[in-house]
């Protein structure tokens, strides 16, 4: 079927992205789903920092690809072998797929089977090969999803069955940001009552790791960050301190006497994860959600880990299990305790998917929906 979707043809691109229109809109051949996929029409995809990573170069990816990775729609066709998903059913989708049969997958770990990872290294889906084409050739597939369109094939491991009367563009945040933050806080971390959380950086995943926060009923919470306004939605989502970075040690001290319990790192540079081991607290753990340049360096006091027992730990996808976890979010939000609607920055069509990166780059916008249809 002929479909529009948005494709970057080359990286490095000079800001601003919407007048040099990095992304092109284009009409694109899509295959229809092959043993084990799903056909999704996607309803709303959102706008992630890991998308503009690809686009300045930052995650080398091959090219020409369509991006986007965080989604939600309703399934329009199934492959062979699919019998527990059905036409019409409305899913979230899953920016790592599984094999179900690695280490990784039979441990609970389904972020780091290597066979999705490597199937979206090479821009393929895990069944092997693309789905997408133009005249010229096949194109590749972000993260297994390419959600930046009007509709995808996914592997069925990508993509998670939620009941119909949730909001798709609730349902598109909960498949990377949620996962990610909210993740991080309830399975890496397993932050417990009454413990101290600070949180660095907050876009869409750091503000998710403050909601995961308070759901957890930590405290204080405090929320870290250069942009004001993003200090005030943190706030407004319940953490009970905000402060510019420069301003973090200070506060910590006057709050806690030093560090806090648990840091989490959601900006994805050296730097700052080195500011966030300097904030965890003695015998507190940094925790690791941004992703940085493949060629950073970390500098840290060795010593701390040892004479201060402080622990540096990565979280990849939250270290969640979509099918378990994207279930629990929804009920934590049909119960008020996760407003994710309250991240959202604003929703665009497809064709101002340029002006949505600069807004991002910009640091204007938290979470920003694209609708394919509009």
């Amino acid at each position: 079927m002929k479909i529009s979707s948005a494709v970057l043809r080359a990286t490095g691109v000079d800001r601003p992205y919407d007048a040099t229109r990095p992304l092109t809109v284009e009409e694109l051949e899509l295959d229809g789903p092959g043993p084990g996929e799903l056909a999704v029409r996607i309803e709303s995809a959102g706008v992630c920092h890991s998308d503009l990573s690809v686009l300045t170069g930052q995650r080398p990816r091959p090219l020409p690809m369509a991006l986007g990775h965080e989604a939600a729609g309703v399934v329009s066709a199934v492959g062979v072998g699919v019998d527990d998903v059905h036409v019409g059913d409305h899913v979230v989708l899953v920016f790592v797929p599984s094999c179900g049969v690695c280490e990784y997958c039979r441990s609970e770990r389904p972020a780091l089977c290597p066979v999705g990872g490597a199937a979206n290294g090479r821009g393929e889906l895990i069944g092997g090969g693309r789905r997408l084409s133009d005249a010229a050739g096949p194109i590749q597939h972000h993260l297994g999803v390419s959600a930046f369109a009007q509709y995808a094939v996914v592997d069925l491991s990508s993509a998670v069955v939620i009941d119909d009367d949730v909001p798709f563009d609730v349902a598109a945040v909960l498949g990377c940001a949620m996962l990610t933050g909210f993740g991080a806080v309830h399975n890496t971390a397993g932050v417990a009552a009454g413990e101290s959380v600070t949180v660095i950086g907050l876009g869409g995943v750091g503000q998710a790791a403050i909601l995961g926060a308070v759901a957890a009923g930590a405290s204080p919470v405090v929320a870290v960050d250069p942009v004001g306004h993003k200090r005030d939605l943190a706030i407004g989502l319940g953490a009970t301190h905000a402060c510019a970075p420069q301003d973090a040690a200070d506060l910590l001290a006057d709050l806690t006497g030093g560090g806090t319990r648990w840091v989490f790192e959601a900006v994805g540079s050296a730097a700052v994860m080195e500011q966030a081991f300097a904030l965890t607290g003695r015998g507190g753990t940094t925790v690791s959600v941004g992703l940085p340049a493949p060629d950073a360096v970390l500098h840290l006091p060795a010593l701390a880990f040892v004479g201060e027992a402080k622990t540096l730990t990565g979280s990849y996808m939250g270290s969640s299990v979509p099918q378990r976890d994207i279930p629990k979010m929804v009920r934590l939000w049909r119960s008020g305790r996760l407003p994710v609607e309250r991240l959202i920055s604003d929703v665009l069509p497809l064709g101002d998917i340029n002006v949505a990166f600069e807004r991002l780059a910009d640091a204007q916008a938290v979470r920003q929906l694209i609708h394919p249809h509009a």
